[in-house]
């Protein structure tokens, strides 16, 4: 996103209302009136028991699952908000801007931050993403959060999204893999 090589002291947290959740393979309806919106594809880790102020060293034990996401972005509403310091919730938060595949159980899998995880537009690969190159590993998000919220059972934490973002179109089929592993698929209405 431009900071390629900028690493922030803390993670950047943003909540998504539960409205925003797409899955089982169910077509993302492009709002036109949010202007260009952005794929940014993630790996999502989900939450399965109760935690809170969960240290690093524990933070493995509070996940059991995971997925490719997609978190849409207006982006030029977020871009607006930025400019006028005001929160940019929205542009994150509009219904289905978090699609989320199938799960696939930790333990079938290497480390979590040992995994790879493609997202593809139709047909072509746009997004490749190594865990281990992320800038702030998935144990140290579980801990960093829990400090501020509550984590509960059900829980998503999109983990951040490697380069490649871009926009979608009109009927577009999006397609998203952990290692070798299709875990999601949908097509852009």
């Amino acid at each position: 996103m431009g900071d390629t090589l900028y690493r922030q002291e803390e993670p950047v947290v943003f909540l998504k209302p539960d409205s925003s959740l797409l899955k089982d393979g169910k077509p993302f309806f492009l709002p036109d009136h949010l202007g260009r919106v952005d794929y940014e594809g993630e790996l999502v880790v989900r939450i399965c028991r109760l935690g809170k102020n969960i240290p690093e060293r524990f933070a493995h034990r509070y996940y059991d699952a995971v997925t490719v996401g997609v978190d849409f972005t207006a982006r030029d509403m977020q871009r607006r908000l930025k400019e006028q310091q005001l929160p940019w919730a929205l542009s994150k938060g509009f219904d289905g801007a978090a699609v989320i595949g199938t799960w696939v159980a930790i333990d079938s899998l290497p480390p979590v931050q040992q995994l790879h995880f493609t997202l593809s537009r139709n047909g072509e690969v746009v997004q490749r993403g190594d865990a281990a190159e992320m800038l702030f590993s998935v144990d140290l998000l579980i801990s960093y959060v829990s400090q501020f919220c509550t984590l509960k059972t059900g829980d998503l934490l999109y983990t951040g999204t490697p380069a490649g973002v871009g926009p979608v179109a009109l009927d577009d089929h999006i397609e998203g893999w952990i290692e070798e592993k299709k875990v999601l698929e949908f097509n852009v209405k």
